[in-house]
């Protein structure tokens, strides 16, 4: 697998999600995996925490609508802002807030 394709259709994925929505790792991982033949949520995080500081980040989350508690601060405004579902947990509102990407 080429890694700088890899990365850039990951990027490219991640610039789709509209302000207000969110994307998990996996679903990021299911899109570039079926068009690049592997891949999964972990290479998808590597990817973001090597690249992903030009990208809205926020806007990818874990499957239960979490992010990496070094994440929250700056997200949970950033979801303010955009108006994204939360719900009281702090977490994001998959079914409300989901988004799938295409490539």
């Amino acid at each position: 697998m080429d890694w700088d394709d890899y990365t850039e259709r990951v990027l490219q994925c991640v610039e789709q999600v509209p302000r207000g929505r969110v994307t998990t790792y996996g679903a990021i991982a299911e899109v570039v995996g079926a068009v690049m033949g592997g891949g999964g949520p972990r290479l998808v995080g590597s990817v973001m925490a090597a690249h992903g500081g030009p990208v809205p980040w926020w806007r990818v989350v874990r499957a239960d609508g979490s992010l990496p508690s070094s994440h929250q601060g700056e997200a949970r405004l950033r979801y303010l802002e955009e108006g994204t579902p939360v719900r009281a947990s702090g977490n994001v509102d998959i079914k409300a807030a989901f988004f799938r990407p295409e490539l």
